[in-house]
């Protein structure tokens, strides 16, 4: 059972901790798996629906241990087996990545009332509810096994900036952010750590086709974050060097929006 050691007892290797992603199949998640391997970490690889691009993340996946695990986080059996799963095939759980999430545009002056409700149906059982009995699970799990571990929530800089033509998904991801928050201040007593990130565009698959040169001029270094970045902020924000930072909300945008 890991509790929170980042190096052997010779200082020489990390310890290799148990990592939950959410989302992993591509993009962001994708390479937070891929950042946690690197570091030795076993990493369960949760899809819903893409099981190729996720066969395809853990097998790139370096190292050993890893899992891949399904589970429609709409369905709260469906995620409470899901931790389970990955507790027992990983041999215990240190880390929590909240990163899936469900997108639809539904722009009001052009959705209808049934499409309307529906985005904000689906966006929010998955964006909220699923990462609300996921962190509930994972926190569980680490309480009762005396494990200081840390859950880090894959939020966005339309929590902020808003989102006119996905406005669900932007007050989720708000949502997402104050569960953090509180969660934070409920689990330090606990040892256990909850922060987010709050990235703007990224160049993943999902948004290739709305990265135009004035999407890349939002930043003043004119260009979007890569995934990897975003991982790395996700890294260590899972990290003991991180604790501190408990309960934060770290943008990653590029200076693209200040606040």
């Amino acid at each position: 059972m890991s509790h929170d050691r980042t190096t052997s007892p010779d200082k020489t290797a990390p310890v290799s901790r148990a990592v939950l992603v959410t989302g992993a199949a591509r993009g962001i998640g994708r390479a937070v798996a891929t950042a946690f391997a690197e570091r030795g970490d076993r990493v369960a690889v949760h899809h819903a629906t893409r099981r190729a691009e996720a066969e395809a993340t853990l097998a790139g996946l370096p190292g050993d241990g890893h899992v891949l695990l399904r589970a429609d986080l709409a369905d709260p059996d469906a995620t409470a087996d899901l931790v389970e799963q990955a507790a027992t095939r990983l041999g215990g759980l240190d880390v929590l990545v909240n990163n899936a999430a469900v997108n639809t545009a539904h722009p009001l002056a052009t959705t209808s009332y049934d499409q309307w409700r529906e985005a904000w149906r689906t966006t929010l059982d998955v964006n909220v509810s699923g990462a609300a009995n996921t962190s509930y699970l994972a926190a569980r799990y680490m309480i009762e096994n005396g494990v200081r571990g840390h859950i880090v929530n894959v939020g966005s800089r339309g929590a902020y900036r808003g989102e006119p033509d996905h406005p669900a998904y932007g007050a989720s991801k708000a949502a997402l952010h104050s569960l953090g928050q509180s969660l934070a201040v409920a689990l330090a007593p606990h040892g256990i750590t909850v922060a987010s990130v709050a990235p703007g565009f990224v160049d993943t698959e999902r948004v290739t086709d709305r990265l135009t040169d004035e999407v890349r001029a939002d930043s003043p270094f004119g260009r979007v974050a890569t995934p990897e970045e975003v991982a790395s902020a996700v890294r260590y924000l899972a990290s003991p060097e991180a604790v501190w930072s408990s309960g934060a909300v770290l943008d990653v945008n590029g200076a693209s929006h200040l606040r």
